[in-house]
C-alpha cells in the first residue's frame, strides 16, 4: 500500500495534472500463506499474480510490485513501463540482544524463511538455529517481540518507506551481507497495449536504477528465477561503470562462490547501454556458475 502511495506521489509530482489515481489493494496468495518458505509454496509469483490478472482485467491501469517479487517471466501482454529511482538495497538486522549476526550468542535462532539470508548466516555462523519467519513488516516485528526467534533480518528499504524510525535495527553492508537482487527497486507495471499509461509512467523512470536492474534481473534469470537458490546480486553505477557483486551458496551455507566486477558500459544512448548491462548480467551469471563447486551447480540445475 505505501509503495502505490509512493508511486501515485511520484506520477502527480511529475504529472500535477494527472488527475484523480485511485488505489485498489489486494491480499495475494503470498500475504494469506505465511507458513513456510516461498520455495515451499510456490515462489515469487504468489505475491503478484492477484495484482496482475487486475490489469488483465481492465480493473487496475498500473500495478505496483517489488521488483524482488518478480517473477523472470512476465505474463502476456503485461509490461514493465517504469522502474523508478532505488531506494535502500541493504538488509537491516534486528534483535533485542545482539546488534549484529555476528555477536550473537551460539545456538541462537534467528527467524527468516528467506533462503538466501539463512545460507549467507550459516555460511559464517553454522551454530546459529533458523526458523521460518515470513510477513510483513508488522507481523514479522511481533514475532520478534513475541520471542519465536531472537533476531531477524527485514529490507531496509522497507522499513524506510514505512518510515519505521522507532525500530531499533543494524542496517548490513553488501561486504557484510550482500542482498536480494532487485532489493529496493520498485516495478511499476502496467497491458502492454495501454500507450496512455505507458506514456505517463516512463515519466517517473529511473534510467540509472533501470540499468543496474536489467542486469541484475539477467543475470537471476540466467540461474534462477525463482526462491529456491541462495543467491545475492547488487549492481550500482559509478558514471558509465557497472559494478556487479555476485553471491551463490549452498542451502547450508558450508559452499559459496563470490565475484565482484566492475566493467564500462560504452553503448552510445541508454537503450543501447541497457542492452549492455543484460549482457553483462547474464555473462556474468555464466562465469559465476562456472566457478561455482558442483554442489552450487547441482542446486542451480533443480531448481530450473
Amino acid at each position: 500500500m505505501r509503495q502505490s502511495e509512493m508511486v501515485r506521489a511520484m506520477i502527480l509530482d511529475a504529472v500535477p495534472d494527472a488527475g484523480d489515481i485511485p488505489i485498489r489493494t489486494y491480499v495475494t496468495e503470498g500475504d494469506r500463506r505465511l507458513s513456510g518458505s516461498l520455495a515451499e509454496i510456490g515462489g515469487k509469483g504468489l505475491f503478484t499474480k492477484e495484482v496482475e490478472q487486475a490489469l488483465m482485467d481492465g480493473v487496475a491501469r498500473i500495478a505496483v510490485h517489488s521488483m524482488k517479487d518478480m517473477p523472470a517471466e512476465m505474463p502476456d501482454g503485461l509490461m514493465i513501463a517504469a522502474i523508478p529511482v532505488r531506494d535502500d538495497a541493504r538488509d537491516a538486522f534486528l534483535s533485542p540482544i545482539a546488534a549484529s549476526p555476528w555477536q550473537l550468542p551460539e545456538g541462537a535462532v534467528v527467524g527468516t524463511s528467506s533462503v538466501r539470508r539463512a545460507a549467507q548466516l550459516l555460511h559464517r555462523r553454522p551454530d546459529l538455529q533458523i526458523v521460518p519467519m515470513r510477513g510483513n513488516v508488522g507481523t514479522r516485528l511481533g514475532k520478534l517481540a513475541a520471542g519465536q526467534a531472537q533476531a531477524t533480518f527485514l529490507a531496509e528499504a522497507g522499513l524506510q518507506r514505512l518510515d519505521r524510525k522507532d525500530v531499533e535495527r543494524t542496517v548490513l553492508e553488501p561486504e557484510e551481507m550482500l542482498p536480494a537482487v532487485s532489493q529496493g527497486v520498485l516495478c511499476v507495471q502496467c497491458r502492454a497495449d495501454d500507450d496512455a499509461a505507458a506514456r505517463l509512467l516512463e515519466k517517473i523512470e529511473c534510467h540509472r536504477t533501470s540499468l543496474a536492474s536489467a542486469a541484475e534481473r539477467a543475470f537471476l534469470t540466467r540461474l534462477d528465477g525463482s526462491c529456491r537458490t541462495p543467491i545475492a546480486g547488487l549492481a550500482t553505477l559509478s558514471g558509465d561503470a557497472l559494478r556487479f557483486r555476485a553471491q551463490l551458496l549452498t542451502l547450508d551455507g558450508r559452499e559459496e562462490v563470490y565475484h565482484d566486477e566492475t566493467v564500462p558500459l560504452t553503448g552510445d544512448g541508454y537503450r543501447a547501454r541497457l542492452t549492455e548491462a543484460m549482457a553483462q548480467g547474464l555473462r556474468i551469471a555464466e562465469d559465476l556458475y562456472a566457478a561455482a563447486t558442483p554442489a552450487i551447480r547441482q542446486l542451480i540445475r533443480q531448481a530450473r
